[in-house]
């Protein structure tokens, strides 16, 4: 009770501290009747979050480059009872990758590299694919190079490890295959904005995150966000990120110290002078808003929706620019509406907060009368009957031992095991086993750490060689492990 006590109180002492916030230097208040207005919308909104003793979100609501609404609902850290309020820093993962961008433009703007340079000019170490990586493809998701999020997890890694920028880029220089031609594809891949952040240092002459912090958080007075590159140094009023496990929540938390593709902690306040930026440019003026906006291109002519660490789209028949992030615990959504000056920016440290749809949800009622009409959703298709399709083979115990061993990855640079058991086989990756569910003979499919197809290779004497894994995620296309002695 005295937990449940605590937290109503602190949020009721929140109301002064918006009330200066709103009238401070973020912008001009506006007038009460609409605010009380506002505000009641989004408490319906995000009331699922306003529970006590759950963790939530910080809303913001901007426009015309003030900060109209900043509220906080549900608890920056379950243990201590403290609130979220629009000070709590927040994590907020991919949404960071406008900023590696802008440094990157900066430094282009700087006369430091040009987006056009091949990456192995500042990142020789990598190998020399049949065709060059630009830093553009980087920027636009264009590369090819396989994500090296999913290749450490596939090789063991989980989030609540400690991994260093070190390891990533030595998982990177591994890899000996692309994922196709740089330039013909688009898929989405954290390994291209970790490696802007080490161009970045490697141009510019200094870390990643002072390069940040110079060129775009202290011009903007963005004093509560950083890159967060060591995962030891406490960070004033963060909120802590959590996940469901066994019907409570777990603190859910990453030590990884890679920058560039996330690792940007900041708050609402902050993000509102961001915001500003776009349209009233302070930093980079307005030749970098729109270098950042500029959409990719295929090599086949073809334009693609994301820019540089920004991706356009339309909701309610009119344009939106923003981007989403999801790590570990935390959830965030940055989206802003251009042709109204309106943003909303959605900081949550839960794992199951859907921030891009709260942030939508919220710019139902912020921008109420001035979107087009909300789509109708279809009713979901029913199940269909059962065919009766024979199921899928199990191995009898001679392929399951014939097929259990250990298999070699030089591009993982790690040993991935299947085991045969007396119901089938699984697939261990360090100490953690998922089940092999067959598909056809010699392919099964895997959930865990992946969603993997696993297709067993054989020479001409039907001798089993290696695997074959195809994974559905963005990460990599297809990887071969060799079996070994």
């Amino acid at each position: 009770m005295g937990a449940a006590s605590s937290y109503h109180r602190r949020m009721r002492h929140t109301a002064p501290l918006l009330a200066l916030l709103l009238a401070g230097p973020l912008g001009g208040t506006p007038a009460q009747g609409q605010h009380d207005t506002l505000a009641a919308q989004v408490d319906t909104v995000m009331a699922e979050w306003a529970r006590p003793g759950s963790p939530g979100c910080a809303v913001g609501v901007v426009r015309d480059g003030g900060l109209v609404l900043a509220k906080g609902y549900g608890l920056a850290d379950l243990e201590h009872g403290v609130p979220i309020s629009p000070a709590s820093v927040f994590d907020i993962a991919s949404t960071s990758k406008q900023f590696t961008a802008a440094t990157i433009v900066l430094l282009a703007q700087a006369g430091k590299l040009s987006l056009d340079d091949d990456v192995r000019r500042f990142v020789p170490e990598l190998p020399r694919y049949d065709e060059a990586i630009t830093i553009r493809h980087l920027l636009h998701h264009t590369s090819g190079l396989r994500d090296y999020t999913d290749l450490m997890a596939l090789a063991g890694w989980q989030t609540e490890d400690w991994t260093t920028a070190e390891q990533a880029l030595a998982m990177i220089v591994r890899q000996k295959e692309l994922n196709f031609s740089p330039g013909a594809q688009y898929l989405y891949s954290n390994t291209g904005f970790f490696l802007l952040s080490v161009i970045a240092a490697r141009a510019g002459g200094k870390p990643f995150l002072d390069l940040a912090r110079e060129r775009i958080f202290e011009p903007l007075g963005m004093a509560s966000t950083h890159f967060h590159a060591d995962h030891r140094v406490p960070v004033k009023d963060r909120a802590v990120g959590y996940a469901p496990r066994e019907g409570a929540w777990s603190v859910s938390m990453s030590d990884w110290e890679q920058t560039g593709d996330g690792s940007v902690l900041t708050t609402i306040e902050d993000l509102t002078r961001w915001v500003r930026n776009f349209d009233d440019p302070k930093v980079g003026g307005k030749a970098l808003v729109d270098e950042l906006q500029r959409k990719g291109r295929l090599t086949s002519g073809e334009e693609i929706d994301y820019a540089e660490g920004l991706r356009h789209a339309t909701y309610r028949g009119v344009a939106t620019v923003g981007h989403n992030g999801s790590w570990a615990g935390y959830r965030s959504s940055l989206l802003r509406f251009p042709s109204e000056r309106t943003a909303v920016i959605v900081l949550c440290n839960a794992e199951t907060a859907e921030a891009g749809t709260i942030a939508r949800n919220v710019a139902d009622v912020a921008l109420a009368g001035r979107l087009g009409p909300a789509a109708v959703s279809s009713p979901e298709p029913s199940p269909s009957p059962a065919t009766g399709r024979p199921q899928p083979p199990v191995p009898g115990p001679a392929e399951r031992t014939a097929i259990s061993g250990r298999y070699r990855s030089e591009e993982l640079d790690t040993e991935i095991q299947v085991v045969a058991r007396d119901d089938g086989l699984v697939l261990r990756i360090r100490d953690r086993d998922s089940s092999l569910v067959p598909l056809k003979a010699d392919e099964f499919t895997v959930d865990d750490p992946l969603p993997l197809t696993v297709a067993v290779t054989r020479d001409a004497a039907r001798k089993v060689t290696g695997l074959t894994l195809t994974c559905g995620c963005d990460g990599f296309r297809t990887l071969r492990l060799v079996r070994a002695p």
